[in-house]
């Protein structure tokens, strides 16, 4: 199995922890928990910031002092329906006590302070299509760079329909070379539907120093620690994945791959 390629401890906790230290990389966390109804969990940021996704599901979360009430409404991910979220600074503590099944994402990246804790959607997250024909795919931005409330993270949810790609045409974001293109380490963590179902996910640099192809099922995670990472999802299953993105400079600048350079030209 791919290096690249991380899956699910199990079905109920913490069954994904992904650190710097166990990437290999510097800015990038991401954790999922599949909790059970009365289920809580308990963390502190530390020196980090994190936006808490409800993926799945209800809980009732506190965080940073407030109690934010009852969060989530979709039940199964493949509602679409715009997700319920929650960003802490670097230094809060969090409770999340789950009221039915769900699956909580904890997002996470340096923090630098000063920014305040605030609630993320339903409101303002509008599912938006983005690409052209079988290219096509939607859109929720949760956290991206128009948004000023947050220092290091850029945080997404994508559903690809089936039979189509993904991060797609092939890109890289992987030098400190603003405004060319900046330095983002980058999760995938992917759903399927059917769940029995998978999705391809390459991930590939120019000179094939690193080149890994990876068949991907229901709730594992890739890694992109640099090159370019297109992905698919095969006729008859529906992908789902929510990116998590961090580096030294909070700007998205890409750059294609030299073989599909000439469709996003055609295609801008």
């Amino acid at each position: 199995m791919s290096h690249l390629l991380r899956r699910p401890f199990g079905s109920h906790g913490k069954v994904h922890e992904i650190t710097p230290a166990s990437a290999g990389w510097r800015y990038v966390g991401f954790s999922l928990y599949g909790l059970r109804p009365g289920d809580a969990v308990t963390e502190a940021t530390g020196d980090r910031e994190v936006v808490l996704v409800l993926v799945e599901g209800k809980a009732r979360i506190e965080g940073a002092g407030q109690d934010w009430g009852l969060l989530g409404e979709r039940m199964n991910v493949f509602e679409k329906s715009p997700p319920h979220c929650l960003y802490l600074p670097d230094g809060s503590t969090w409770t999340a006590t789950a009221e039915t099944d769900c699956q909580l994402a904890v997002c996470s990246a340096p923090g630098r302070g000063g920014h305040a804790p605030r609630r993320i959607g339903p409101e303002g997250i509008t599912l938006t299509a983005r690409g052209k024909g079988a290219n096509t795919r939607h859109i929720n931005n949760i956290a991206m760079e128009a948004e000023d409330w947050c220092d290091s993270l850029l945080v997404t949810e994508v559903f690809t329909p089936p039979g189509h790609w993904s991060s797609y045409p092939s890109h890289r974001h992987d030098e400190d070379d603003f405004p060319r293109i900046t330095y983002l380490e980058e999760t995938y963590f992917h759903r399927l539907n059917p769940k029995d179902g998978f999705g391809i996910q390459r991930v590939y640099t120019d000179d094939g120093s690193l080149d890994e192809t990876m068949a991907v099922r229901d709730g594992e995670v890739v890694l992109v620690p640099r090159g370019h990472h297109p992905c698919g999802a095969p006729h008859g299953f529906e992908m789902y994945y929510l990116n998590v993105m961090a580096g030294p400079l909070r700007k998205w600048r890409f750059v294609p791959a030299p073989e599909v350079e000439w469709i996003m030209k055609r295609d801008a």
